[in-house]
């Protein structure tokens, strides 16, 4: 998660979303919605690997990032997201946490910061000239873990 500078940043975007009409992040009305780069999803995240991801990741905050470009997920409903650069130990660090969970969502790890889901395809070239071209740092400084069965975020690992 960003420090609350990085926060800010994303939830301009998140507002010039929703002041052009268009979906946004703004929209998600869970209290445990926050701008954040997801490590892993999975149905279960047993204790170990919480342990785990607090020991490899928890170790390097804060992580400087960069939130470059925009990206354009999904099929006929999109996702917007912008891009997120990260070192490369921190990647790896990222995959040493992931290979341990044996059914997460997707095989692969993209960094990224959602903005916007469901976006109709044909709105897609209005939501990239709202929230433009300039590269963002983010400092990520906060590592949570999320369970959505009970609604209920926990934090793993903070920057010193």
């Amino acid at each position: 998660m960003p420090d609350l500078s990085g926060q800010e940043v994303v939830r301009r975007d998140w507002q010039a979303l929703r002041d052009a009409g268009l979906p946004s992040q703004l929209d998600h009305p869970g209290r445990t919605n926050a701008p954040h780069v997801t490590v892993v999803s999975a149905p279960d995240l047993p204790d170990d690997v919480v342990d785990l991801a607090r020991v490899r990741l928890g170790s390097v905050l804060p992580v400087r990032a960069r939130a470059a470009g925009l990206l354009l997920l999904g099929g006929e409903r999109l996702t917007v997201a912008r891009a997120v650069d990260i070192d490369d130990d921190v990647v790896r660090r990222v995959l040493a946490v992931r290979v341990h969970v044996m059914d997460r969502q997707h095989a692969g790890w993209l960094p990224h910061v959602t903005l916007a889901r469901r976006l109709d395809r044909a709105s897609a070239q209005r939501a990239v000239d709202v929230l433009g071209h300039d590269d963002v740092e983010l400092v990520l400084t906060t590592l949570r873990r999320w369970d959505p069965d009970r609604d209920h975020v926990t934090t793993v690992a903070e920057a010193r």
